[in-house]
């Protein structure tokens, strides 16, 4: 096939084509010439040889040129006009020496996928496992991660989410400052290494999905205005950058970037679908707003699979997993921080910052796994404004539950994990009701044997921008009141220091020293998978009533599967001489049986009781408890 007949896949980037040579495009309106500098490494030229050849201007600013004798593995970079300097491809593949080395061509087809048979997943059924592969592991590798997709497929989750892996400056960091959002990190090992790792999951029946930032780029190695000051809008401001212009002047080649990107993690790595972050700083106020572009062209990317796209909006905004005829945005789920705020309040009590406005009351959490959002339009004091949309109608696996997440652990300032802030049965308790309940669980890694590691918030960037990154992150827990003291202050750890990203790494030998935590989570998730009642997440069937100060009731009206009545009690044991709560009373013609308890031996608990007794109803403190409904079986003459 001639270059000149070949259909490119990506509007940007390198691509090998099927005869050889690759074809090169890049957007740079800013540039008069552009040129493509192929680092030479054969025996006959040494390394420091290189060869320039021009592309061509196109229409809209971009430039295109073929190169015959590039293909797989091929370094370059581009020279733009006449200057000396240097840059990698805005859509690089691959930076094996990082944000300011040269990039790689990479050719996506020699890699030998066996999931030929994957379908795909959708939200319904899913239980979520946030990774950041950085500390998932001590290599911090793909290949490590592989090693440990049997035991997660054992306890029984489904889905994996991803924390962003597109190129960044530094040795370690979380990845929301990335400026190469085509290439996957070389920390974490090659493009193919990633792919595989998607292959060996999809192997054991777990989907992909990539937490991926469209909102702003990293501070060092981004290089977009080089090629186009158009990349970005002064019109908007995001917290972490310049906004991305995605409907001023010149925006449609920024759209077709983004998007393009996110289509590529669809086709070229089979990914299940990705995670958007921070939603609310991507400002489009085109006709068709670039999320909605992005829903409809991933899903066309994906063919006949099914893929999930999940939206961070702290505004709780639901036009996102709205229909587009809804003038929605036709994501599939959202993040529930609601969910999250609520359960740390009835959990450790504490109600500083953004915790300020929740009681974690036994309403709260009603409220919360029957309607999803608890703020759906009231008034919010924290952000002194009202604050969600209503969420009537909706599904409610589009609700992501979590009682920990990467930036809620960071956020308690020391790092720690939620069972080290309150007590064994309250944290059994509330992982009960997060796995039981019509919403989508997700928890984070380590979460389900308890991991004894901190995650913190970790960060390489020059010595300058560290410190200005350090204050930033003190500034920011300020929020906090006991964290804005002195002494809490001056005991922060160091983003930028390598012992405070070494500390997060998980020690997976944990798994097998805390096997009743383990026995916890593999037991539930089997409960919500085979049970009847709660694998229909039907929030339809569920009602629920407030018992105590500290308890409460959910009812699951499963019709013919029969009834499920899960009772939480995160204060002290509680004895009802009077019960007058009809969501109690058994189905007619039965009587009530214990079904599953968290203060099972086997998970750790003092011993699991039928709450039922001949005069009152017993509801253990710190415990969460399953009945089920049993025939009364009568005499023929009675």
């Amino acid at each position: 096939m001639p270059a000149s007949a070949y259909k490119r896949r990506l509007p940007v980037g390198a691509e090998i084509l099927p005869d050889g040579g690759v074809s090169f495009r890049v957007w740079a309106p800013r540039r008069k010439s552009v040129g493509v500098v192929i680092e030479n490494e054969s025996e006959e030229a040494p390394k420091s040889s290189s060869t320039i050849v021009k592309l061509s201007p196109q229409d809209n600013g971009y430039f295109s040129g073929f190169v015959p004798d590039a293909g797989e593995q091929t370094r370059y970079r581009f020279a733009l006009d006449d200057e000396e300097s240097l840059f990698p491809d805005p859509a690089s593949r691959y930076q094996p020496d990082g944000v300011r080395g040269p990039s790689q061509v990479v050719d996506p087809s020699q890699f030998m996928w066996t999931d030929h048979g994957w379908k795909g997943v959708q939200l319904h059924g899913q239980v979520i496992y946030e990774i950041h592969i950085g500390t998932f592991t001590l290599e911090g590798t793909w290949e490590a991660a592989g090693r440990q997709l049997g035991a997660l497929a054992e306890t029984g989750f489904t889905l994996l989410e991803i924390m962003p892996v597109a190129e960044f400056h530094g040795r370690f960091g979380w990845g929301y400052d990335g400026v190469l959002f085509y290439a996957p990190t070389r920390l974490y090992g090659a493009p193919d290494d990633f792919r595989r790792f998607v292959d060996q999951a999809h192997a054991l029946g777990i989907g992909v999905i990539l937490d991926v930032v469209y909102n702003h780029f990293g501070p060092i190695g981004n290089y977009m205005k080089m090629f186009s000051l158009d990349y970005f809008t002064d019109r908007y401001e995001t917290d972490w950058g310049e906004a991305l212009n995605f409907d001023g002047k010149s925006s449609e080649p920024v759209r077709d970037f983004i998007v393009s990107n996110a289509t590529y993690w669809i086709e070229e790595f089979h990914l299940d679908g990705l995670r958007l972050d921070a939603t609310p700083e991507i400002i489009d106020r085109s006709p068709e707003h670039v999320l909605s572009m992005m829903s409809r062209k991933t899903r066309l990317a994906a063919g006949k699979r099914s893929i999930i796209l999940i939206g961070e909006n702290e505004p709780q905004d639901v036009r996102l997993v709205r229909h587009h005829k809804d003038g929605g945005f036709e994501l599939d789920g959202l993040w529930n921080d609601d969910f999250h705020h609520t359960a740390m309040v009835a959990a450790t009590g504490r109600r500083e910052a953004y915790y300020t406005d929740y009681l974690g009351s036994p309403q709260e959490l009603i409220s919360a796994a029957k309607w999803g959002f608890i703020y759906q339009g009231q008034y919010y004091s924290w952000q002194e404004k009202c604050r969600g949309t209503p969420t009537f109608g909706l599904k409610p696996e589009v609700f992501i539950n979590f009682i920990q997440n990467h930036d809620q652990i960071a956020n308690s300032g020391k790092g720690e994990r939620l069972h080290l802030l309150t007590s064994a049965g309250r944290y059994r308790a509330l992982t009960t009701l997060l796995f039981l309940i019509p919403g989508t669980p997700m928890i984070f890694q380590g979460q389900e044997f308890c991991s004894t590691t901190p995650f913190l918030y970790f960060a390489d960037h020059t010595e300058e921008l560290n410190s200005v990154v350090r204050q930033g992150r003190a500034d920011f827990l300020k929020q906090f009141r006991s964290l804005a003291t002195a002494e809490a202050q001056a005991r922060l750890d160091d983003p930028a220091d390598p012992e405070t990203f070494r500390r997060c790494k998980l020690m997976h030998e944990e798994r097998q020293q805390h096997p009743s935590v383990v026995a916890l989570h593999q037991d539930l998730l089997q409960l919500r998978r085979e049970d009847p009642v709660f694998r229909a997440q039907r929030s339809d069937w569920l009602h629920g009533a407030v018992l105590g100060p500290e308890a409460f009731l959910l009812r699951f009206f499963g019709r013919e599967e029969g009834d499920r009545l899960l009772l939480v009690n995160l204060g002290a044991d509680l004895r009802l001489t009077h019960v007058c709560e009809p969501l109690l009373a058994p189905p007619e013609e039965s009587h009530w049986e214990l079904f599953w308890s968290s203060e099972a031996v086997v998970y750790g608990g003092y011993g699991a009781v039928l709450p039922d007794t001949e005069h009152n109803l017993f509801i253990p403190g710190h415990a969460a408890t399953v009945l089920a409904p049993k025939k009364i079986v009568r005499l023929f003459n009675e």
